[in-house]
């Protein structure tokens, strides 16, 4: 069985040029038959590319090759089929969007936490720790305590911190933020530095990083971590997790959603039964319809697979 190897990288650095490096980049990617999303900005690079070993290593050789991002770090997972059907390199305003001006995340930021030290942290009684990622993430896992600003995306995130009354006034509380794999909280913790506060924590590498370190008899996590990949979420030891996603609007379900009346596999579930038309559920319907005939031949249909996004972490 063919494995494939999904390497999910991010970092923040000056390229001026981006824009330049997008066709030599793409071409590297496309002539090692690797295939995901790449975004380029101003500010740095995002995104997961996956593809036979050799392909991946070679694109990251290529991209390390810019004595800029000669550090750039990733992090591997392995599948035994494609992720992704298409390689897309894209020039972007931000390669994760917060929308805040002046905010520049290779100047400041906060104190990073490795996975070891995360939990005595979480130990102080004063200490707000924050989870900075979506709604339908949270959902379905977070660690003991955790604060969700039930934010549908991360430029909902600003709006949040500025309602709430223990983060205003002149004494500020110690604050601890955490992501899927860092790099929401780069900017979230350099906002909270722009805004004056001194004490800002974030897990290194994300919750990723601490769910593949940490053993569960001394985590504090709970629930598992939803993954833009086919996995859809995992646990400790980045295993594989129970869920499925809805085709229709991305929610990761459980058993219980799964057994809902509302539930009808690629059309609805209990997150959107209701904000389908008629027209769109028959739609959706057929694409199923074709999904089936086609894994019944053996082959591979586009709605098989994950509803295409753009890299958040």
């Amino acid at each position: 069985m063919s494995r494939y190897l999904t390497a999910a990288l991010y970092k923040f650095v000056d390229l001026p040029d981006f824009a330049t490096l997008r066709e030599p980049l793409l071409a590297a990617c496309e002539g090692h038959q690797v295939k995901g999303t790449l975004l380029l900005a101003c500010e740095g690079i995002n995104g997961t590319i996956a593809g036979p070993e050799a392909g991946v290593r070679a694109v990251l050789a290529h991209l390390r090759a810019d004595p800029r991002l000669a550090t750039l770090q990733h992090k591997e997972a392995w599948a035994s089929r494609p992720p992704f059907l298409r390689m897309k390199v894209r020039l972007k305003k931000e390669i994760v969007t917060l929308q805040v001006p002046g905010l520049d995340p290779n100047k400041t930021v906060g104190q990073y936490v490795k996975p070891q030290a995360w939990d005595a942290l979480l130990a102080d009684p004063d200490l707000l720790l924050i989870d900075t990622r979506n709604d339908y993430e949270v959902a379905i896992g977070t660690f003991k305590g955790a604060i969700n600003p039930s934010i549908k995306t991360f430029t909902e995130l600003p709006a949040w911190l500025d309602a709430q009354p223990a983060l205003q006034g002149d004494k500020k509380p110690r604050v601890a933020m955490f992501c899927t794999g860092g790099i929401r909280c780069e900017k979230s913790t350099a906002l909270l530095k722009m805004r004056g506060f001194d004490e800002v924590y974030h897990l290194e590498g994300g919750i990723l990083k601490y769910l593949e370190e940490i053993p569960p008899a001394q985590s504090s996590w709970e629930g598992e971590c939803f993954v833009f990949d086919e996995r859809v979420s995992v646990g400790h030891g980045l295993r594989p997790g129970p869920h499925e996603l809805c085709r229709s609007c991305r929610w990761p379900l459980a058993d219980a959603d799964k057994a809902s009346p509302h539930y009808v596999k690629g059309v609805s579930c209990p997150h959107c039964h209701d904000q389908r038309t008629p027209e769109e559920k028959a739609g959706l319907a057929e694409r199923q319809r074709q999904v089936e005939l086609a894994e019944a031949r053996g082959e591979v249909h586009v709605g098989a697979r994950m509803p295409e996004h753009e890299p958040p972490h």
